[in-house]
């Protein structure tokens, strides 16, 4: 295989959840190596007896930095923290202890991508209350990612394929997100999402901007920030060159992305694009109890270094039972490796 590969570093999110499991199924995938050299980066014994509860043949293969690993089919290699008791661990609980060890494989493959020894990181899903019973006081990824890298400028990309959405705000109270809709916010969002789409291959992505409000405030009669804020933004932008239309109404937007119209849209708030991302990316059938298709994946926009992460959570009400589902995560290793 071409060791020219991008290395992608991994975190496993917490160990009690469904992370190492879909790390261990992702990495025993030889698609994996076609596109990238993928450093899993958490507790060797915890990956070993992810294997274990997978099901899965594969090596676990214990290294001390990024030069040791050999990355290919059949041996996983994971860069081990050593910081985790695979006697005390409970697969579905909340404990500071998984906390801590989350965080610090989070810590360490940003401090690789920084020292510029990975091309880029991929995360898996961490728990917010086991994190901060740790004492790491972050609402999620996104914030410790740009506390460590000292970012001030960023925002969030969900997308499922071509379905792809940035956001003005996220981790916020409604109130407050209200709040945060001003022209300068808009503005550099709408940049973002155009200079990670030309990233991407794009040489003109098409951008829509959602409303704030209802029809977007009907003239005044719903409210003044589509027209006193979002509307100014989307004009500098275009002064810039950009290709972005808006605002428009949220109730439309995002079915005409679906229907190949934009490359994506600026939502306003958390649940306006993460509400209509994941019903387009995730299938419940409560006939099994089980989810079909899980896909979809979280980039986060304007850091120093690429992350790209699963859009799903720790999912403790399977956490070590062999069946979680990998496929957020392929998506975000292959869209990390693209990217890098």
């Amino acid at each position: 295989m071409n060791a020219k590969r991008p290395l992608i570093g991994i975190s496993i999110g917490d160990p009690a959840g469904i992370g190492p499991e879909i790390t261990a199924r992702a990495l025993s995938l030889e698609a994996t190596y076609e596109v990238c050299r993928p450093l899993a980066v958490g507790d060797a014994s915890v990956m070993a007896d992810a294997v274990r509860i997978a099901g899965l043949a594969l090596q676990v293969r214990a290294v001390a930095s990024p030069a040791e690993g050999q990355y290919q089919p059949g041996a996983m290699d994971v860069l081990d923290m050593a910081n985790v008791d695979l006697e005390r661990l409970q697969y579905g609980r909340i404990s500071a202890e998984c906390g801590r060890a989350a965080f610090e494989y989070v810590k360490k493959v940003i401090e690789l991508a920084l020292a510029r020894e990975i091309d880029g990181t991929v995360t898996g899903p961490i728990h917010k209350e086991a994190l901060n019973t740790a004492g790491f006081h972050y609402a999620g990824h996104t914030e410790i990612y740009a506390d460590l890298t000292q970012t001030r400028d960023y925002t969030m990309m969900l997308a499922d394929g071509p379905f792809r959405v940035v956001h003005v705000s996220t981790h916020v109270s409604l109130r407050e997100a209200c709040d945060r809709v001003r022209m300068p916010r808009v503005l550099r969002v709408i940049q973002l999402a155009d200079a990670a789409l030309r990233r991407m291959g794009m040489a003109r992505p098409r951008i829509a901007v959602a409303g704030l409000n209802p029809h977007c405030g009907e003239g005044g009669l719903f409210g003044h920030e589509d027209a006193g804020e979002i509307a100014p933004a989307v004009e500098e932008a275009r002064r810039q060159g950009l290709d972005v239309e808006g605002p428009i109404p949220a109730d439309t937007v995002f079915p005409k992305m679906r229907g190949g119209q934009y490359d994506v849209v600026v939502a306003m708030y958390h649940d306006q694009g993460h509400i209509p991302t994941k019903l387009s990316a995730f299938q419940y059938d409560d006939t099994t109890r089980s989810w079909n298709a899980v896909s979809g994946v979280n980039v986060t926009l304007g850091l120093p270094i690429i992350r790209v992460s699963v859009d799903h959570g720790v999912a403790f009400d399977r956490a070590g039972q062999g069946r979680a589902n990998p496929q957020s995560l392929i998506q975000a290793i292959h869209l990390a490796a693209q990217m890098a």
